[in-house]
């Protein structure tokens, strides 16, 4: 039987076996390209990606454990430096690339020139009882229910982290966002100084968190009395809860119906709503106490 040949009628060349992977860098080395070999793009999908400066940087700042294997650019070698000697500290894999594999590692090319591999951290669930303990330190809190686009969540978590608020909290919504890649490529870093809870059957928790904060849903007025200052809903000794829905239906019916408060930004009426992430930011430089 013929050997099998390529279309040019050449007999394949076959890949070239795998060598081990090597050790920690030994002395002498440079531990920002002689890191523990990783090959990029091998068992990624076991680990979630963090990529761009800004959200590793915060990954290193806050939790430099949870990162397993960095890769990075040469064009960012002098700022990945720390990264690296606190990777070799804890004997794990870390390579400077090209370009082109760095695209395979991140999944995108949009990677910013860094990419760290973390495991997932689960989100906890929302205790109504610890939100009672929050709300005697005053701190608002937002909650979203539906909101289905990663870019929106990552976008209202970099939001929330600058202004300072501490804790957002989302809905079981079968279309709700959940932490991902891209919702951390866009939070530039916020996942790692917000907290993120998840709230089962929210309505019947929002009538329990009526006992320590000002539930407000946002919508349209709908016959019912609108409050279109958030900075009001700050009064009286309970903190804000403020509702966010879905980017194309809005609060679903039982949620609404949970809240105290319905919350209107007035516009112009020239666009009928804002992006609800734009919505989040208005609220949030509101609501939230920097620190």
């Amino acid at each position: 039987m013929p050997k099998p040949t390529t279309p040019r009628g050449r007999p394949p060349v076959p890949s070239p076996a795998r060598s081990p992977r090597p050790g920690p860098p030994h002395a002498g080395k440079d531990p920002r390209r002689d890191g523990p070999r990783e090959e990029p793009g091998r068992e990624v999908g076991k680990l979630f990606r963090v990529a761009g400066l800004s959200a590793v940087s915060a990954l290193f700042a806050h939790d430099a454990a949870r990162v397993e294997r960095l890769f990075f650019e040469e064009r960012l070698k002098a700022k990945t430096g720390d990264f690296c000697k606190a990777m070799a500290a804890a004997r794990r894999p870390y390579r400077m690339v090209e370009a082109d594999e760095l695209a395979k590692v991140a999944g995108t090319v949009l990677h910013g020139g860094v990419v760290a591999l973390i495991a997932p951290r689960p989100v906890p669930a929302f205790d109504v009882e610890a939100a009672k303990r929050w709300a005697a330190d005053g701190q608002p809190l937002l909650i979203l229910d539906g909101v289905g686009n990663p870019h929106n969540l990552g976008a209202i978590l970099r939001t929330a982290a600058f202004f300072g608020l501490r804790r957002v909290v989302v809905s079981d919504h079968p279309g709700q966002a959940l932490p991902s890649e891209s919702a951390y490529r866009v939070a530039e870093g916020g996942f790692e100084w917000v907290e993120l809870y998840r709230a089962a059957n929210l309505p019947a928790v929002l009538k329990r968190l009526r006992e320590s904060h000002r539930v407000a849903g946002t919508a349209l007025g709908r016959g019912r009395a609108v409050v279109t200052d958030p900075a009001a809903l700050a009064t009286g000794d309970r903190p804000a809860a403020v509702v966010l829905g879905n980017e194309e239906d809005g609060l679903p019916p039982a949620t609404l119906a949970a809240c105290e408060d319905i919350l209107t930004l007035p516009g112009t009426g020239r666009i009928q709503s804002l992006n609800v992430a734009a919505t989040a930011a208005i609220l949030i430089h509101a609501l939230a106490k920097p620190g």
